[in-house]
């Protein structure tokens, strides 16, 4: 009779029924305080009502929250200020971490095991220098790393796990297409007019070039790995990819095309892979390196002491009198926010960021982060593995010469990594499921007389 359960039905333990029971009375709690404040207070009652119909969505299908706040990682729009300096795509990774978290398929794999315990590590070797400066930015900022972190891996995990990673995908691209689409837009209207100048895009806010040409690029490298299970068709992902590479271009964001470079590289002469790629398209990928490096040598020969080479050079010599102060454990998170340094900049360099704010202690485990979570990506079915690998690669190649921990930048790759862990889980357990129910049904159609004792006992 047990073969006639549906494999969800038999999957579920003692604990996703203890927490699906706790659901469903906060729920009943939050029903009573919106009749008690529909009538005096209707906005926070509005809110409310949010909340309970979330509630009931994350106990009926655990991972349609996550699911649903996907195009919201990518919106960059400030909600705070100050050394409170957060934008939508935080809050809404929060939102979605929570239900992500409690009703997160388990076991985890353990792979993601892996990332969590080397994000976990880091999060510990930066709180020394939480305790030895106190200071609101550094606590904000502490707790917001591991929800980049930590926090993505989950919410790309219950995406995955659940079943939804195809939809996942496609919500992400979709979004950064629309981006593109943008961007290039304002890029061709700019050319009409004479204007060769970096594109800002300024719908439906303003954007600074560097975050719309990495996440444009990011965006690219994912339409170019295309895992089968995607589900995105040869003609849409040609589409969707000149635009992303073409508004790459048009904002000039010379790490977003050295990183794009890069996974392409990786992609193309990787021996892992889930399919052969041409390595004809290095020969696409030579003229955009030559163009950031024509770029560069154009700034540094000029007479602008204030172009982006040379203050990024700059900053990194002012980056190193702060580690000075304190360079085993730093000088805390955030830094730039206070007024106790002659400097108020965030190091465009992913390492030198970590060394001036936790020091050579938070470095070490910075760099054990990145080591496991592209060994993790690494080791994964190619299926699964290149889209990880390759996002991977172009965010930390990203990040050597622009802001590593910044909002949907730094979120975004785990994100997807939580996504390919999940999938591949999800994958293996229908086939799991798949091999129980044909074992279950040829042990009902054989019955008995696949038994030799119960063939010669008699009628």
């Amino acid at each position: 009779m047990t073969s006639l359960v549906p494999q969800r039905l038999r999957t579920v333990g003692p604990r996703d029924q203890l927490v699906r029971a706790v659901l469903v009375l906060g729920a009943l709690v939050l029903v009573v305080a919106v009749g008690r404040l529909a009538v005096t207070l209707p906005g926070v009652a509005s809110i409310i009502a949010l909340a309970v119909l979330a509630v009931g969505l994350t106990a009926v299908q655990p991972g349609i929250i996550p699911v649903a706040v996907l195009p919201l990682l990518l919106v960059v729009l400030r909600i705070g200020g100050g050394g409170v300096d957060l934008s939508l795509s935080d809050l809404a990774l929060a939102a979605a971490a929570v239900p992500a978290l409690l009703l997160a398929k388990r076991p985890f794999s353990p792979g993601l095991r892996a990332v969590l315990w080397a994000s976990a590590a880091y999060q510990f070797a930066t709180l020394i220098t939480v305790a030895n400066n106190p200071y609101a930015a550094n606590a904000v900022e502490w707790g917001h790393a591991w929800v980049m972190v930590s926090g993505a891996l989950v919410v790309g995990w219950a995406v995955g796990a659940n079943g939804h990673a195809r939809v996942g995908v496609r919500l992400l691209t979709g979004t950064i297409g629309v981006l593109a689409a943008i961007t290039v837009i304002e890029g061709v209207v700019h050319l009409a007019q004479g204007d060769l100048s970096p594109v800002y895009p300024s719908f439906p806010y303003s954007m600074h070039k560097n975050f719309a040409g990495t996440v444009l690029g990011l965006g690219a490298v994912m339409v170019y790995a295309r895992p089968a299970w995607a589900g995105i068709n040869r003609r849409w992902s040609s589409v969707l990819l000149t635009f992303m590479v073409l508004g790459v271009l048009f904002t000039q964001s010379r790490q977003a095309i050295v990183g794009l470079a890069a996974a392409v590289f990786v992609l193309v002469l990787r021996s892992r892979t889930d399919r052969r790629r041409s390595k004809l398209v290095l020969l696409l990928v030579v003229p955009m390196v030559l163009f950031v490096t024509s770029l560069v040598q154009d700034q540094v020969q000029s007479d602008n002491r204030f172009n982006s080479v040379l203050q990024r050079l700059t900053w990194f010599q002012d980056s190193m009198t702060v580690w000075q102060t304190d360079p085993w454990f730093g000088v805390g998170l955030r830094w730039w926010y206070t007024d106790r340094f002659a400097f108020q900049f965030q190091p465009p360099n992913a390492e030198i960021e970590v060394l001036t704010s936790a020091g050579v202690l938070g470095l070490i485990a910075f760099l054990a982060l990145v080591l496991v979570a592209l060994r993790v990506a690494w080791r994964l079915d190619p299926l699964y593995g290149s889209l990880a690998v390759a996002v991977l690669v172009s965010r930390f190649v990203q990040g050597q010469f622009d802001l590593f921990w910044s909002a949907v930048q730094a979120s975004l790759p785990f994100v997807i990594l939580g996504i390919c862990l999940g999938a591949e889980a999800f994958a293996r357990r229908q086939d799991d499921g798949d091999a129980s129910m044909h074992d279950d049904a040829s042990a009902a159609t054989t019955g008995p007389a696949a038994s030799p004792a119960a063939q010669g006992r008699p009628r």
